[in-house]
């Protein structure tokens, strides 16, 4: 699938950086891809150091079911935009009640 600008939301700056959360039923191995994020492209400014928290969802997005959650960081971006993130840090998404 390709980035969706709609799922993107800042959460704020802090420290000079700024944090995001972007929702999507896409893999972290797609959003961790040096061509899935585009300055150029999606209207985004995303900086080097800026981190994007991703939930990944089984099925519908806000809707369905969680099926991972995890953090990228901007590792680079290129003079025509396009954005390079670090591979996913995951954390487990359990509900034992």
């Amino acid at each position: 699938m390709a980035f969706d600008s709609s799922q993107l939301v800042s959460m704020g700056h802090f420290n000079g950086y700024n944090h995001y959360r972007y929702d999507t039923l896409d893999a972290h191995t797609d959003v961790d891809a040096a061509t899935y994020f585009n300055n150029a492209d999606d209207d985004q400014n995303f900086a080097v150091g800026e981190i994007i928290w991703v939930v990944v969802w089984a099925t519908a997005v806000r809707t369905g079911t969680i099926s991972t959650y995890g953090t990228h960081i901007v590792n680079a971006v290129s003079d025509a935009g396009v954005v390079d993130t670090t591979n996913v840090t995951t954390a487990t998404v359990t509900d034992s009640d």
